[in-house]
């Protein structure tokens, strides 16, 4: 399919794989889409600027990169960011089209329904969108596509009036008078209020005006403030909505505080300046409100993502209902866009109509997309460039499923770097862009967001699974049946059903049977490596005890949600698995602790303690904890066995103390990913060592076990 990507200060139509549909999601051929002409064009000025410009004005980017140069080292993440810059990102966040198909528990709407679509990288520019459905309204009749397209800047515009709480008889001042601001100042008339507008471009107030705005003010003509007092009887408006875009401008909330009456009201919309002066907060005792961005459910994936609606007696106006209110006003001839003169460009002439919106003068006010009418089916898988390249004999053809970031930071340049074994073949991801952007940066012939296309490929041998949690399992006994060898990303599986399944597919006498390796990279980690070869040979029992300073992540984040299942199934898995590899034996008691949590911010498996002991006698224990400080070392590791003790430390260092054997130090700390790798193309081709997919389906095993104590003691204490 055809999609519109920005990329280096300009915007590209390019070719990308069209999504499949969700589960909970539609699947919509988009008929016209719309332009934000503040948003948009603001990223693609952006893009334009070298990183580190980039960086001063997006500081929390910057910092997160940082951390992760020190995690990964700097040319890795470095080599990253330039290739997710060089291969472009998708855009646009409104659009309107037809159905083309529904997902397994979806109802309310059918095949060849016209839809309205919101959403910042869900209603892209794109031929083709895969929409959740609280992201989606159906289009009233009568009304195009052409104007329902708008839905999300209606939206925005509603719930920004919402937010101010007009009533009958008031006076507003609306700063701004681009898009946003005309659709605010005929909501508000809707209402019963007096509408003062102002801007820059005189035209702009024409237009509000020709509508029925009552007063325009330009402020090159005179004081705004001044103005608004003379217009209401020396009072000043009863509130202010600002729609202006210019982040840098704080004179226009100085200007918009000037303009409020005593107790008024300020709700700001658009972005701008914020340096907000005491004295006239003070002195008027405003209220100074912002407006997030369409409505109840913004941002929370609950809603937006899982289709979980708010209800209506307690949340009257959430964003799929002011979605839904906004077309109704156009279809009732309430509200309407035709002074605007929409300006529609085809697809193809993209990049046209962004340079329309970036030349000096006269712009337009509201620009269209439209989008070629056809019945082709969407094409899911793509060639990315050159030809498709025979398999190199002896070589492992590689899939990537889920091109996150994990995949592009540690799976794609450590099996880049394996060219010798390894040959990747395809990128597989959810969005077409996201496998698009990761082909290109790695060189991979092909993209693709057809999972079952993966399975049917000859040259694939290997599956690299790298999908959130809870698709795990059902993958991987997918692509196992396929005859795939499978890397499946930790954890295995969330549910027993899973791993009952799996073990029952290596239980079965069929041979020769793939390989599987869960990504229990910590095992394969030099420091680790060099502890097992001093250990080699004991006769004793050992002991261990592993802290894991894991960090906070608000339980709101998905990985304590059932797509992630909680952190102790998710990370704490890794150290279960390296307490079975360090004592080369099988688990045969479990005890699990973990806090009572006082506060709602802690979870019980997000803070607990676990102790197995070992057929030999060993006992190993792991405190897992959120609690800690992130200045302190993630991870450390106690050994004590036969009069030495072993210290590993972050996996930057293992120290020895009570022999003369040595230890193990690097600069960079190193988990074992790439080590973890190379082991498992000698797997696939001399055959995993006795004993060792089992031992993976018993770690997998114990950590579903673990967290059923540990969830059963919780509900035991409470």
């Amino acid at each position: 399919m055809k999609q519109l990507l920005v990329r280096k200060g300009s915007v590209i139509v390019s070719d990308v794989p069209a999504p499949m549909v969700g589960d909970r999601d539609i699947l919509v051929r988009v008929h016209h889409s719309c332009v934000s002409i503040g948003t948009e064009v603001a990223g693609v000025k952006m893009s334009a600027l070298p990183i580190w410009k980039r960086a001063l004005k997006q500081p929390h980017h910057a910092k997160k990169v940082v951390q992760l140069m020190r995690d990964q080292g700097f040319k890795r993440v470095w080599d990253r960011v330039n290739g997710m810059l060089a291969a472009g990102t998708p855009t646009g966040y409104s659009a309107a089209g037809e159905v083309i198909a529904v997902g397994e528990h979806v109802s309310g709407f059918q095949v060849g329904n016209l839809v309205a679509c919101a959403g910042a990288g869900i209603a892209n520019h794109a031929e083709f969108i895969d929409v959740p459905v609280n992201l989606a309204v159906r289009i009233p009749a009568g009304l195009s596509t052409e104007q329902a397209c708008t839905v999300t800047l209606g939206s925005i515009a509603m719930q920004g009036v919402r937010r101010a709480t007009p009533t009958l008889g008031e006076t507003f001042v609306v700063v701004g008078m681009g898009i946003l601001g005309q659709i605010t100042d005929q909501l508000l008339r809707a209402h019963g209020c007096r509408v003062i507008g102002t801007d820059i471009d005189a035209e702009r107030i024409a237009i509000a005006q020709s509508c029925g705005m009552q007063f325009g003010i330009n402020p090159s003509d005179g004081d705004v403030p001044e103005v608004v007092r003379r217009l209401t009887d020396g009072y000043g408006a009863d509130g202010v909505i600002i729609t202006a875009a210019a982040s840098e401008n704080h004179e226009i909330m100085v200007m918009a505080m000037r303009c409020c009456r005593r107790k008024g009201r300020v709700v700001i919309v658009g972005d701008v300046g914020l340096n907000l002066q005491r004295s006239e907060l003070f002195n008027k005792e405003l209220d100074v409100l912002i407006s997030t961005s369409y409505g109840p459910g913004r941002y929370d994936p609950t809603y937006e993502v899982d289709g979980q609606d708010y209800p209506l007696p307690y949340v009257r106006w959430t964003e799929n209902r002011n979605m839904e209110e906004y077309l109704k006003l156009m279809s009732d001839g309430r509200l309407t866009l035709a002074a605007m003169k929409p300006q529609v460009f085809d697809l193809e002439q993209a990049p046209a109509a962004y340079e329309s919106l970036s030349l000096p003068g006269k712009k337009p006010m509201l620009v269209l997309l439209s989008y070629p009418r056809s019945d082709t089916a969407p094409v899911r898988t793509i060639q990315v460039a050159g030809p498709i390249l025979s398999q190199r004999a002896g070589n492992i053809g590689v899939a990537i499923v889920g091109a996150g970031g994990f995949a592009q930071g540690m799976h794609l340049p450590n099996l880049q770097k394996l060219q010798g074994q390894y040959q990747l073949r395809t990128v597989c991801s959810r969005t077409g862009a996201n496998a698009l952007a990761a082909a290109k940066q790695f060189g991979v012939p092909s993209a693709t967001t057809d999972y079952e296309e993966v399975l049917r490929d000859p040259h694939v041998d290997l599956i690299v699974v790298c999908t959130r949690h809870n698709l795990h399992g059902a993958m991987v006994l997918k692509a196992l049946k396929a005859g795939k060898h499978v890397l499946c990303e930790k954890p295995l599986a969330l549910l027993e059903s899973d791993l009952d399944a799996i073990e029952s597919f290596y239980a079965a006498p069929i041979s020769p049977k793939p390989i599987l390796m869960v990504g229990f990279n910590r095992r394969w980690s030099p420091a680790f490596r060099r502890l097992q070869e001093i250990l080699k040979g004991r006769t004793a029992p050992l002991m261990a005890r592993y802290t894991m300073n894991a960090g906070y992540i608000p339980l709101d984040h998905w990985v304590h949600g059932p797509e992630g299942g909680g952190r102790n199934v998710g990370e704490a898995c890794h150290i279960y698995d390296l307490f079975f590899a360090l004592t080369g034996s099988h688990c045969v008691d479990l005890q699990m602790a973990g806090v009572t949590p006082q506060g709602r911010q802690w979870a019980r498996n997000d803070n607990l303690s676990a102790t197995l002991t070992f057929a030999d006698g060993s006992v190993c224990s792991l405190l897992y904890t959120a609690m800690g400080s992130k200045q302190y070392a993630k991870e450390r590791m106690e050994v004590f066995s036969e009069g030495r003790v072993f210290v590993l430390d972050d996996y930057k260092k293992l120290e020895v103390t009570g022999s003369g054997a040595k230890g193990w130090t690097s600069a960079t700390q190193d988990k074992g990913q790439a080590e973890e790798i190379a082991a498992l193309a000698r797997m696939i081709r001399e055959g995993a060592p006795d004993g060792f997919i089992e031992e993976q389906l018993a770690v997998s095993r114990m950590t579903l076990e673990s967290e059923r104590r540990l969830m059963l003691r919780e509900q035991v204490d409470d």
